[in-house]
């Protein structure tokens, strides 16, 4: 999960993706709309459901369309939204065995873009029998998008102080967020109240009928285990072989998720500073301190003084204590070429520009060189995380839990704290998942978890695996963001033997 203002849920599997073709139907028809752009509603649920897909070349190797379905699922004929799709069809025909969605994460992330990685986000086994199928879920990318700030506001909203210690800057904080609530209203039409996670999971089954499919292959990561499980919840008799890889424990409340997601981050930039002081002492070069003591130590004074004096950046932008612990927070989901990147940018931090942590933090939010955001993910993460809890905290009691969470996480504790505040002023009714999600009699799914997971902590892996009835847990004992394709060949070959031939691993199995 990215962590919010960034919401907590997982945005490393979408740098994959690179973005190098975002809007995949940009130039194409889209035979899911009118001419006038507006989504043609069928009458009743079964049009949707049996709707006939107009696939066209996108890029090499894919193919792309558009699906429709309901905006209210409730009232499937007064309103249709569209969902952006893309796939990469089995390099086996002869022995493919059907669909396999994928979902990176986010809330937010673009599976269009994910897909377009498919050689890496799944083994050559899997690619030669299964259609590697991507989606935008609702409100993204380039299905019917969700835009609730310009480019100069999301900046503003992103640059404001993330864990106010003031009362002016608790001012700015809740000004941004209610601005943000406001702009959601402006902006966003009908989409708003219809952005959860339970109509997404929705959308699957939609996806999965008009694939050809009657049972759902899926592998989501980090957020994407969130959509999955619940589709398992709602649609049992329909689930295939789900792979749930850096899974999400629906039951731990916005408050908890906070304070575990802390202490994980915490961890993962112990283990990180460790890695770091060894490689220093082997090699001595020692950029920004000798020991782990030290070099956590300069991060903190990094933190403390942009706190009220911004680091200076090539692009002129000032570069803010939110965008500073940003850019450290971006590079701890990839224990390899995220932590060489965090040691590039901290030894030009230390140096007096903040040039590379600011690049970091821009890559993180989706901000493009030409100041653009490549994609909505940054409205995403607070449209679908305030739909799917309804919790509410005073000024008074987040102060609190900034304190105790500082206890816990002194670098992102207080960061952490404020993360879900903005969920305070959302201007449209919660739609609680259910929990827990049992998904009673559903084929088994795999649940994956990661011991040093700074995003996704192994206990949530835990929680959700317990909660699904035919839940299995695989354990992988690493560092950084979810297992699969990651460098385990046990891992892999887990997973593999469960998509391709429906084999659990061993109970109680913990891969290295």
């Amino acid at each position: 999960m990215k962590p919010q203002r960034i919401l907590p849920i997982a945005f490393f599997m979408i740098v994959v993706a690179l973005f190098s073709a975002y809007f995949l139907t940009r130039g194409t028809t889209n035979p899911a709309t009118s001419p006038s752009g507006e989504a043609k509603p069928f009458l009743n649920l079964q049009g949707y459901m049996t709707q006939t897909l107009s696939w066209e070349k996108c890029d090499i190797g894919f193919e792309c369309t558009m699906v429709r379905v309901p905006l209210d699922y409730a009232n499937p004929g007064a309103k249709a939204i569209t969902l952006s799709v893309v796939r990469h069809k089995a390099t086996d025909k002869a022995h493919r065995m059907g669909s396999l969605l994928v979902n990176p994460g986010g809330p937010g992330g673009s599976g269009v873009e994910y897909a377009k990685s498919a050689e890496f986000i799944v083994t050559p086994a899997v690619l030669k029998k299964f259609d590697i199928v991507g989606f935008d879920p609702r409100g993204v990318g380039a299905s019917t998008p969700l835009w609730c700030l310009n480019g100069a506001e999301t900046d503003k909203f992103i640059a404001v102080d993330g864990s106010p210690t003031t009362p002016a800057q608790e001012r700015e904080f809740v000004d941004q967020a209610k601005l943000l609530a406001r702009r959601c209203v402006e902006r966003a039409g009908t989409l708003l109240p219809f952005i959860g996670t339970i109509d997404a999971a929705r959308d699957l089954d939609v996806l999965r009928a008009v694939l050809g499919d009657k049972k759902l292959n899926m592998l989501g990561k980090s957020y994407g285990t969130l959509l999955g499980a619940n589709y398992a919840h709602l649609f049992p008799q329909n689930v295939g072989r789900l792979v749930l890889d850096g899974a999400v424990d629906p039951t731990v409340s916005l408050q908890e998720m906070n304070i575990e997601q802390a202490k994980a981050f915490e961890g993962a930039l112990n283990s990180y500073l460790d890695t770091y002081a060894a490689d220093c002492a082997s090699t001595g070069e020692c950029p920004f301190g000798v020991t782990r003591a030290e070099a956590h130590g300069t991060i903190d004074e990094l933190i403390a003084t942009s706190d009220t004096t911004p680091l200076p950046s090539k692009s002129k932008r000032p570069v803010t204590q939110s965008e500073v612990i940003l850019g450290i927070l971006s590079s701890l989901y990839d224990s390899d070429g995220g932590w060489t990147s965090l040691t590039a940018a901290l030894t030009t931090a230390v140096q007096g520009d903040g040039t590379d942590l600011l690049n970091l933090a821009d890559y993180y939010v989706d901000r493009g060189p030409d100041g653009k955001y490549l994609i909505n993910s940054n409205e995403i993460g607070y449209a679908v995380n305030c739909m799917d809890k309804d919790q509410r905290v005073t000024i008074e009691e987040v102060r609190k839990e900034a304190v105790t969470l500082a206890k816990a996480s002194p670098t992102f504790g207080g960061y952490l704290a404020w993360s879900s505040f903005p969920c305070n002023y959302w201007p449209v009714p919660s739609k609680p998942i259910p929990t827990p999600l049992t998904a009673i009699g559903s084929a088994p799914i795999l649940v994956v978890g990661t011991t040093r997971d700074p995003a996704t902590p192994l206990q949530w892996a835990k929680g959700l695996s317990s909660q699904l009835k035919t839940g299995h847990l695989l354990v992988f004992d690493g560092d950084g963001h979810t297992a699969y394709t990651r460098g385990s060949s046990c891992v892999d070959n887990a997973i593999d033997a469960y998509f391709l031939a429906g084999t659990l691993p061993k109970a109680g199995l913990v891969c290295s």
